[in-house]
C-alpha cells in the first residue's frame, strides 16, 4: 500500500513491527533513540532498531528530543501520512500526534487500561497477572491513554519470564499491527476509549527493582526473578558481594528465621517471609550464570548455622 510511514521504536520488542511495516507500506523513515554508552568499556552501542532500519535502507533519524527544531522540520520533510510507534521511549506532543493524516498508532505491550507507562511485560510478570498481551491504540497527548482500535492476548505461563513475553509480544503485535491498519485507514475500524476502571501504571525499571527482600514471600521472590529476566536481573548482597539470581522455585520448608541461607535438595535457599526461595541459578561475580548445585561445590560457607 503507498501510504507513507515513519515508524519510531528503539528496542527489540520494536524489531518485528518495522519488519512487518516495511513489507506492506512504504516506510519513508525511522525515528530512534540515540546510541548509548553500553559494555565494561562503554562503547556507543546503536538501537536494535537503528540496524535493521540501515539493512533495509531506511532512512534514520536519531534526536535527543523529537521535540527538537531539526527533528520536527525532518518530520514534516519526511511527510508521513501515519506514524506507527513501538516502545519509542519519548512522549510524543500534540504537533507531532496532528502532524500525519491518519494520526500516530502505538503498539502497546499490555491489555490496556492494565499497564500504562514504560515496562508493561515486567509488571504483568510481578504481578501474577494470568494473561497479557498488546493493544493496538490511537495514541493521544496522554500516557497510554489513547483510543483503542485492537486487542489480542495470551496466557502467561509459570515460567515465563519477561524475556519470553517480550518474544512473543513483540510477534503478537506485529501480526495485530499488520491486521488493523487496512480497516482503520478505510475508517471501516471504530476505535473504543479506554476504561477508566482497572487502569494501572507501570514505571520504567531502574537497577534496584531487582533487589531480592527475603522479608518478602518466597511465591513473590520467585516473580521478581523472572519479571526482572533479563533486565535489570535479580539479585541480592551476599558475604560482600552482589550474588545474581537468574532463576528461582518456591518450597515451603519452615524452621529458620528470615534470610537464613539453607541448603533444599542439594540447591542454594533462602528463607523468606513466608516459604523458601530456592535459587536454582545464580551468578557469582565475574562469573557466568551456573546452576545452583555448581555454585555449592565452591561455597563452602552458604549454610547458615
Amino acid at each position: 500500500m503507498t501510504i507513507r510511514v515513519v515508524f519510531m521504536g528503539s528496542p527489540d520488542f520494536a524489531l518485528s513491527s518495522l519488519r512487518s511495516l516495511a513489507k506492506h507500506y512504504q516506510v519513508v523513515g525511522v525515528v530512534t533513540q540515540p546510541d548509548r554508552a553500553s559494555g565494561r568499556g562503554r562503547e556507543l552501542k546503536a538501537p536494535p532498531v537503528k540496524v535493521l532500519a540501515q539493512e533495509l535502507n531506511i532512512p534514520v533519524m536519531q534526536p535527543q528530543k523529537l521535540r527538537d527544531p531539526e527533528a520536527m522540520q525532518q518530520l514534516r520533510d519526511w511527510n508521513p501520512e501515519l506514524i506507527v510507534v513501538a516502545a519509542f521511549g519519548q512522549i510524543l506532543r500534540k504537533d507531532v500526534l496532528e502532524l500525519p493524516k491518519y494520526g500516530c498508532i502505538n503498539v502497546h505491550a499490555s491489555l490496556l487500561p492494565r499497564w500504562r507507562g514504560a515496562a508493561p511485560i515486567n509488571a504483568a510478570v510481578l504481578a501474577g497477572d494470568e494473561e497479557t498481551g498488546v493493544t493496538i491504540m490511537k495514541m493521544d497527548i496522554g500516557l497510554d491513554t489513547g483510543p483503542m482500535l485492537s486487542k489480542r492476548s495470551i496466557r502467561i505461563k509459570p515460567d515465563d519470564t519477561a524475556g519470553s513475553l517480550f518474544e512473543a509480544l513483540s510477534t503478537l503485535g506485529a501480526d495485530l499491527l499488520i491486521e488493523t491498519l487496512p480497516a482503520y485507514m478505510d475508517g471501516k475500524l471504530t476505535s473504543q476509549p479506554q476504561p477508566d476502571e482497572g487502569a494501572t501504571y507501570a514505571p520504567m525499571l531502574k537497577k534496584e527493582d531487582g533487589r531480592l527482600d527475603f522479608n518478602q514471600p518466597a511465591v513473590d521472590l520467585e516473580r521478581r526473578i523472572r519479571a526482572m529476566n533479563p533486565w535489570p536481573g535479580a539479585w541480592f548482597e551476599w558475604n560482600g558481594t552482589v550474588l545474581k539470581v537468574g532463576k528461582g522455585a518456591v518450597s515451603e520448608a519452615k524452621g529458620k528465621a528470615v534470610g537464613s541461607r539453607l541448603i533444599v535438595d542439594g540447591r542454594p535457599a533462602v528463607m523468606c517471609a513466608d516459604g523458601v526461595l530456592i535459587l536454582d541459578e545464580v551468578q557469582p561475580p565475574g562469573k557466568k550464570m551456573m546452576p545452583g548445585k555448581a555454585f555449592l561445590s565452591g561455597a563452602r560457607n552458604w549454610e547458615t548455622s
